[in-house]
């Protein structure tokens, strides 16, 4: 059985979505998952078994473009058993139609009636979880999902990781703290900087090394967290952020001995690494996109008016982040640092 995924647009639903793969394969031994997805997933895809090939989709987020859809289409035509769209859009259900793939399967969304031969009406109250509304994808409308739920898990390539190491001028010598203080999302799920550099202090103070990772949109705040920290101690800080390559920061994640993140993608792929995680949420809540890892502590204020989603804060205070000091995250990760984990 060939199996035709359109993948998500952010980087943690791509990672989420290996729980669906994992159920399909549980479903339908040995039948060939391809992802139809942004080159930029190509990392993360190429780092789980569980899918066939990347198919690199051309068209930006929110972009139409019917007569691509439709020539991208007709080129997959006759190849697939079953197409499995994750994102809602109407738009997304034009390639496996233009395909003619015989069943096309995926949540009602933008009332996709014809596009799609095989719609779902989801019940938020049923299927709380992100990773629920994937995985309920695998199987029949109702069917029971499997239990204990899988967890995203990317393979690390030993040679590809020591490349990235060697590229960026990186020794193991000293325990690795991956700090990821961005978040594309936006400022209402961004801890502040001077937090985070309270973290690296005292983790330097004891004897680690810090490895800030994001993308170039969030290299000048790992500057302004580097350069919070004294002359000393700043000099055991590397900002990787915006230099790295995701496959790079996919590779060199690896290697921490713990990890600090915003509700963000970085955060699901270092849990998908199982790295022992400290995730900070502010605007969001671990309700829907938990990070899905063995070591992980969540550490949040909980305000009244929180979670909202919003990507600015409508009080204009962000308190849910700026409130939350530096203490409660430092005694999480020594409760997970009780923990001993190898480096993979």
């Amino acid at each position: 059985m060939n199996i035709l995924i359109i993948g998500p647009s952010w980087v943690g639903d791509m990672v989420m979505a290996q729980t669906l793969f994992q159920c399909l394969q549980q479903r339908h031994p040995g039948c060939a998952i391809d992802v139809l997805a942004p080159e930029w997933s190509r990392p993360i895809l190429e780092r789980m078994p569980e899918v066939r090939q990347t198919l690199s989709f051309p068209l930006g987020h929110g972009v139409l473009e019917i007569a691509t859809r439709r020539k991208i289409g007709k080129g997959l035509s006759g190849q697939y058993d079953q197409a499995i769209l994750l994102p809602n859009s109407l738009k997304s259900a034009l390639v496996p139609f233009f395909a003619g793939i015989p069943k096309r399967t995926g949540w009602k969304g933008e009332l996709r009636y014809g596009l799609l031969n095989d719609i779902r009406v989801l019940d938020k109250q049923r299927y709380p979880l992100m990773i629920e509304r994937f995985m309920a994808l695998a199987f029949e409308p109702g069917a029971e999902l499997p239990k204990p739920y899988p967890r995203p898990s990317l393979q690390i390539d030993p040679a590809s990781r020591d490349a990235a190491l060697a590229k960026f001028g990186l020794g193991l010598d000293r325990p690795v703290l991956a700090l990821c203080p961005g978040a594309e999302f936006g400022e209402a799920k961004r801890w502040p900087a001077e937090h985070y550099a309270k973290v690296a202090e005292l983790k330097i103070r004891e004897g680690w090394q810090v490895w800030l990772f994001g993308s170039k949109n969030d290299h000048p705040g790992g500057e302004e967290l580097r350069l919070r920290l004294i002359p000393g101690l700043r000099e055991e800080c590397t900002n990787l952020a915006g230099r790295t390559s995701l496959a790079e920061a996919i590779d060199l994640l690896s290697c921490a001995g713990a990890v600090v993140a915003n509700d963000s993608g970085l955060m699901h792929v270092a849990a998908a690494l199982n790295r022992p995680l400290v995730a900070v949420y502010g605007s969001t809540s671990p309700e829907f996109t938990p990070p899905l890892a063995e070591h992980v502590e969540i550490v949040s204020l909980g305000l009244d008016c929180s979670p909202c989603f919003d990507r600015t804060c409508r009080f204009g205070h962000y308190n849910c982040l700026r409130e939350l000091k530096p203490r409660p995250v430092v005694e999480a990760l020594d409760r997970l640092l009780g923990v001993p984990v190898e480096v993979q």
